[in-house]
């Protein structure tokens, strides 16, 4: 089936109707037209599934509806090039787009992460965190170390992030694309990437290209939900925020999704 939204028409909404009505969730007539009680209708079974709210009927929803068998999302990526990428990043050198977009395309698919918004929002995050689409180290910043203190040492005892004191906040640094961050996170996204405990034996591996792709990738995935319904609310913010843990980066990232809207289809 299409994908189904308020406006859409035909036999295929009226079977929506009908099976939404079927589970509880009456969309009133039987009309074949998507209106505002069919968008109601949807959106109260999507909560009630613990799915994306967002009043469409969509592959996931048809699938979880019973009325698809293909829950797999519209793909963004083969209008992913890097002459549209060089335009999300004005200031960034083209070789370095072309080295490695191929990387971020990869491992996004490698998540099933193709569809726009979150293409976009990997992109985006990429802009904000090192605008040079090169896998990077964190630098030094009153953030992270004290004025009198050792390179990072306020990450040191920062158990929110798993570190166990000295010098786990200077060896579990950020790092990559997405400046994965602290000692927990380096054992659960290189567990999900299958390195078992090679990311946390040598963390600069975090700054593969390849691996830095497939953790961002990984980070993106686990909060999935979330930073689409903060897209959604158009809340960029707080979708940094889900990435980043504050807002650090935001002009960026607002500005490079922004124009990403508008170039990729």
């Amino acid at each position: 089936m299409p994908v189904l939204r308020q406006g859409s028409s035909g036999p295929e909404v009226t079977r929506l109707q009908q099976k939404l009505d079927e589970l509880g969730f009456s969309p009133g007539a039987f009309d074949g037209k998507f209106g505002t009680g069919t968008k109601a209708a949807v959106l109260a079974f999507q909560r009630c599934a613990g799915m994306l709210g967002d009043g469409v009927a969509g592959p996931r929803t048809l699938t979880a509806l019973g009325l698809a068998e293909d829950d797999s999302l519209p793909s963004a990526i083969p209008g992913v090039t890097v002459a549209i990428v060089a335009r999300i990043f004005p200031n960034t050198p083209r070789r370095n787009i072309s080295t490695h977009l191929p990387h971020v395309l990869g491992g996004l698919k490698e998540r099933q992460l193709v569809d726009k918004p979150m293409v976009i929002m990997a992109l985006a995050t990429i802009r904000a965190e090192t605008e040079a689409f090169v896998p990077i180290d964190e630098g030094i910043s009153r953030y992270n170390t004290s004025p009198v203190g050792h390179p990072f040492d306020l990450y040191d005892n920062r158990a929110d992030l798993g570190n166990q004191g000295p010098p786990d906040g200077e060896v579990f640094r950020g790092r990559g694309f997405i400046q994965l961050t602290g000692r927990h996170n380096y054992e659960r996204h290189g567990t999900a990437l299958g390195l078992g405990t090679q990311l946390l034996d040598n963390p600069e591996l975090a700054n593969d290209p390849d691996i830095a792709a497939k953790l961002l990738a990984s980070f993106l995935k686990n909060r999935e939900r979330e930073i689409k319904e903060a897209l959604l609310d158009r809340n960029f913010k707080q979708a940094r925020k889900l990435v980043n843990g504050g807002s650090h980066g935001l002009t960026r990232f607002t500005e490079a999704y922004r124009i990403g809207e508008g170039l990729i289809g």
